[in-house]
């Protein structure tokens, strides 16, 4: 038997499309629904690491579509991972009727989701870099790393518009504003995706439509806002596969819902690519009497692929012998999978050979990238003029997260992953994860004593809220009702005696990976368990307390933040994050990120916007695009046309921007757009570019930026999807946060209505001069 590999190669001069229809004409019945239909690789394996050739002819004798998070079941050496791909790979191609590859597919939110693979800054600290260079420099990386191991497909990122701040999933989104986010997640599948899917991964982009809120928006929002991240990442950066989320939309499951999946998705938006179910997802549907109907329900609503068994496709002969399922349905969802793993490269000659070569994960490189978006992604909220610390000779640091690696790692690492899903606690620390202890003593400046002791732990019961939803394996009683072991001693009175002695005192508090996540929830918003007391019991020694909060969203803290002499929002900061927060509180480093988020003052579990206007800063402590420098920035000389013409494709607007502190330090100038009339129908504040500027001391440089007319639009819906761009009088406003507007000038765009089918153009041009 010629394998298909094999074959397909040979026929070369057949374009994709007719290779796909060649294909799936030979292919039988079994073998097509197979392509839908997930597994697990490390069930095909035996003790000794050996494929179980015997296991794989019993099982998935007609091949099989895809495996499950395949580098992350057991914690592998990434050769072991590669040669097991291999042998499968090859296995499938030898001993299958049309011999057809498996996409191997892995989560990469902060890294690959894997024993030593690199750990990242959580997705939430890096939006606060608005660093889109930095994010697309991350992902090649993790991407050169995944595919030596022989992953072509990812399951991220997640680019949910989150605006509601207890959603237990914020850390994996880039924040509230959808420009913002739709720029960092195009990044995110430039980097990975390397333009060219048969070298980069392939990006999945999720969860499809508003599961982090949104979803239920009127329709101007959902398709202005919701939807602009996904539509961005698959119209500019070639994203080819969808994950919908496990929330309804207008009453319907996503992984069933025609109206997002085909009307939305490929009709709108013009989606060619795979479109895969969350974990369990089909399992969740109400209201069907067996999987036979589930499944049924999501392949006719455009959802291709059951995740992570095939549970539910399994039973897809059924449907189509019952009449629920026509041919044509499943015939469009396999050439769906078959057309990207064509553009994988899954078919060129021999593609399971992989190099021999020793695999180095977490290179030099690598843990440098880490480094320099942690740096990036720490927000300073408050600084009374005590930081940098400097001729201070005791520092007292003490807290849950002071030298713990669960204030660095967030959801979707590979030690989170492993204690939360597999309940494994002992030996994560691959690769090694920098406490902020191990920062803080490797980095502090000579004559500088860091002494330590714990003082409190996270909680003291289990906090753990039980939440349905997301992905039902973790609805276990055993895997949500625990606490993490922190292998240390809280002594509290040590702590406050301690305190006593010190010159300054560090307070590292926050959440860990049981207190915010998928599936966890927890008791209110303020800080866990009894830290809020104990921080104030510092604060009562009289010395300065520098409070440094790590989680995944944002705590509430009003009233200890006024007390404290500086705040500092560390989110989940990566393996590097003890040394990025060491520099920057010892002044190595200026702390340069802007909140992605409007930090409540208050515990808020509805939607949050900077841009729904006026009506949301009563619940504001700080805004979006918020967060302190030690140096000092001036805006000058704001140049807009003007006029402008509707027709015309784009404005230029130059302003300058001037380091008048004493220190090197970088500055993310804001672009926002404003109406000048309420019956204008764009938000009252709108982020549409921004800009990081590098500047010495006493250092000037000019920001030139072109911005797209359609920026000044909107959409609307009279019996017929449009984009419109309307003459009118705007405002640009220039800030360095959404409040703190530095200068503003109006446009005017003058001639008749322009209607476009969509956008073509979603973000502003700078360059820094």
């Amino acid at each position: 038997m010629l394998c298909t590999a094999a074959l397909l190669a040979a026929c070369g001069s057949k374009d994709m499309e007719q290779q796909i229809d060649d294909l799936y004409s030979r292919m039988s019945q079994q073998e097509r629904i197979a392509q839908l239909r997930s597994t697990y690789m490390d069930d095909f394996f035996n003790e000794k690491g050996e494929l179980d050739t015997e296991k794989c002819k019993k099982e998935i004798p007609f091949g099989i579509g895809h495996f499950s998070q395949y580098a992350s079941q057991k914690p592998r050496e990434p050769e072991d991972l590669r040669n097991r791909v291999a042998a499968m790979q090859e296995w499938l191609i030898n001993n299958t009727p049309n011999g057809i590859p498996a996409l191997f597919h892995e989560e990469v939110l902060s890294g690959v989701n894997t024993r030593g693979a690199t750990i990242y800054p959580q997705q939430i600290g890096q939006a606060c870099s608005f660093n889109t260079e930095l994010a697309m420099l991350k992902t090649k990386q993790t991407a050169t790393a995944m595919r030596k191991m022989g992953g072509v497909l990812s399951l991220s990122p997640m680019v949910d518009v989150c605006r509601t701040p207890s959603f237990n999933r914020l850390e994996e989104s880039y924040g509230e504003d959808a420009y913002l986010s739709a720029a960092m997640g195009t990044a995110f599948v430039k980097g990975l995706q390397m333009d060219d899917l048969k070298k980069g991964v392939g990006a999945c982009s999720k969860h499809y439509l508003g599961y982090g809120g949104g979803g239920d928006a009127d329709e101007k929002e959902l398709m202005e806002e919701i939807l602009m991240p996904h539509e961005a990442m698959i119209r500019l950066a070639g994203s080819k596969v969808v994950m919908p989320g496990y929330h309804a939309v207008h009453g319907i499951n996503c992984v069933a819902n025609a109206e997002i999946l085909q009307d939305i998705l490929r009709g709108y938006v013009g989606f060619d690519g795979m479109v895969v179910s969350d974990y369990t997802a089909i399992d969740q549907l109400p209201d069907m009497p067996d999987e036979i109907h589930k499944a049924a329900s999501a392949i006719n609503a455009g959802n291709d692929v059951d995740f992570p068994r095939g549970a539910n496709y399994k039973f897809l002969q059924q449907a189509i012998d019952r009449g629920l399922v026509k041919p044509e349905t499943l015939e469009r969802a396999v050439k769906n999978v078959l057309r990207q793993k064509f553009r994988a490269g899954l078919f060129d000659s021999n593609p399971y050979l992989y190099s021999k070569e020793p695999i180095t994960l977490d290179t030099p490189e690598e843990r440098q990238t880490s480094y320099d978006i942690a740096t990036q992604s720490v927000v300073l909220l408050e600084n009374n003029g005590i930081l940098p610390l400097k001729d201070v000779k005791n520092v007292f640091l003490t807290g849950p997260n002071a030298n713990s690696m669960w204030a660095m790692c967030g959801d979707y690492s590979f030690p989170a992953m492993t204690y939360f899903w597999k309940k494994i606690m002992e030996d994560l620390d691959h690769p090694h994860v920098i406490t902020l202890l191990e920062g803080m003593n490797g980095h502090k400046p000579e004559g500088m004593q860091v002494t330590y002791t714990r003082g409190c732990d996270w909680t003291e019961d289990i906090e753990t809220k039980y939440a349905v939803g997301g992905d039902e394996r973790a609805w276990e009683y055993e895997v949500l009702h625990r606490k993490v072991d922190a292998g240390e001693e809280a002594n509290h009175d040590e702590a406050l005696s301690m305190a006593r002695q010190a010159d300054v005192i560090i307070a590292a508090m926050g959440e860990n990976v049981m207190l915010c996540g998928e599936n966890r929830d927890r008791n209110g918003l303020r800080l866990p368990g009894k830290q809020e007391l104990f921080v104030n019991e510092l604060i009562a020694t009289g010395k300065p307390v520098i409070l440094v909060m790590f989680g995944g969203r944002a705590q509430v803290v009003s009233g200890l933040a006024e007390r404290c002499a500086a705040v500092i929002q560390a989110w989940y900061p990566g393996e590097e994050g003890g040394n990025a927060v060491a520099d920057i509180l010892y002044g190595k480093i200026s702390p340069s990120a802007k909140l992605a988020v409007s930090y409540p003052n208050t515990e808020v579990y509805e939607p949050l916007c900077y841009n729904y206007g006026d009506t949301a800063k009563a619940k504001v402590q700080w805004p979006f695009g918020y967060g302190l420098s030690y140096s000092k920035f001036d805006y000058k000389n704001l140049q807009v046309n003007k006029e402008a013409s509707t027709d015309d494709e784009a404005v230029n607007i130059s302003f300058e921007v001037s380091n008048t502190g004493n220190v090197e330090a970088d500055e993310i100038a804001q672009i926002y757009l404003s109406p000048t009339q309420e019956s204008q129908q764009i938000r009252p504040i709108q982020l549409q570019g921004f800009a990081r500027v590098s500047l010495n001391p006493g250092q000037t440089k000019t920001v030139k930026t072109k911005i797209y007319t359609e920026q000044f639009g909107f959409y609307s819906n009279q019996g017929k999807r449009q984009w419109n761009i309307l003459p009118g009088d705007f405002i640009i406003k220039i800030g360095a946060s959404s409040v703190d507007i530095r200068l503003q000038n109006k446009i005017s765009l003058k001639g008749d209505a322009v209607t476009k089918p969509l956008r073509q153009f979603y973000f502003s041009e700078s360059s820094v001069q």
